[in-house]
């Protein structure tokens, strides 16, 4: 079973916590969780990041995906694991980090932008891919590889995605979305974040029942 899919499944939006602090952890991800998200990232270039990923995964207690995004180099791999994260997310296509990310047993969704980078993640053992920047991209694109790449890959696009730009993305073959800061921007309180969350849940909906 790909977890990730299964995850996507039950809700299609990758919360991306870019910039939160720790003593914010907590309040965010307890909406979050209200509110059905299934995957939860904390980008390495936050303050503290690993920090936030222990409290968050110890805060959640298996019940969401977490892991850590922006994730550069094979030898952050293993201390996303120590803090208790299951999932590495890149903004780029390397094949050593998801190696090691798969020896350890972990999600990993490898950033992509050309047919040639996917196939390499493919064949490397992602769980998903991520379009990045999707802003730098088109749904026409995504289309036309979608066309090509395994069908029951799923395919996440990330950068600039909020409510508005869903229907495109859904049309072209996403399986979910990468969601920053449509959904939590450094200093966001809980309720702005739960807000914003249900904002995007509900033109989900109504994107489901069209």
């Amino acid at each position: 079973m790909n977890l990730v899919a299964d995850r996507l499944a039950r809700c299609p939006f990758v919360a991306i916590l870019r910039g939160i602090a720790p003593a914010e952890v907590d309040g965010v991800s307890d909406v979050l969780v209200e509110l059905g998200f299934e995957i939860i990232e904390i980008p390495l270039n936050s303050p503290e990041p690993l920090v936030s990923l222990e409290r968050l995964a110890r805060r959640v207690h298996g019940r969401v995906l977490v892991g850590a995004g922006t994730v550069l180099g094979e030898a952050d791999v293993s201390a996303i694991a120590q803090a208790g994260g299951r999932l590495v997310v890149m903004p780029h296509a390397s094949a050593p980090i998801v190696r090691e990310a798969k020896r350890r047993s972990l999600a990993v969704i490898p950033g992509f932008s050309t047919p040639t980078e996917a196939f390499a993640m493919i064949d490397a053992g992602a769980d998903a891919l991520k379009l990045f920047p999707a802003d730098g991209s088109s749904p026409a694109a995504l289309r036309s590889m979608r066309a090509v790449l395994p069908h029951g890959l799923p395919i996440l696009p990330v950068g600039g995605i909020d409510e508005r730009s869903l229907s495109p993305w859904l049309k072209a073959g996403a399986a979910g979305f990468g969601i920053g800061s449509a959904l939590y921007k450094p200093g966001d309180t809980a309720r702005e974040v739960l807000a914003r969350g249900r904002s995007l849940l509900d033109a989900w909906n109504d994107l489901s029942k069209g």
